[in-house]
């Protein structure tokens, strides 16, 4: 087995619609593709981070459904822009 290069300093999510959540306010460290099926973003992991992400998951965000979609369309274009080259 492996060693993930990543510890409890950092966050770990391969949800896109949290990343797009969490990167409105937190810049996304890196891009772990790895499995070559699903990438993980890495967040640098706090406690303001951890509030966000528990609002997430309790439904507690409200946000404009244009700036969502902006944001999530800057998210896949850092995924798939910063891939191997062809």
């Amino acid at each position: 087995m492996s060693q993930s290069p990543y510890n409890s300093s950092h966050y770990l999510t391969s949800d896109l619609a949290l990343v797009t959540t969490l990167s409105l306010k937190f810049p996304i460290e890196e891009i772990d593709r790895s499995n070559p099926r699903k990438a993980t973003f890495v967040f640098r992991r706090s406690p303001e981070l951890e509030a966000l992400a528990d609002q997430f998951f309790s439904n507690q965000i409200q946000i404009s459904p244009q700036v969502f979609f902006n944001q999530l369309r800057d998210v896949k274009n850092r995924l798939y822009a910063e891939r191997q080259p062809w």
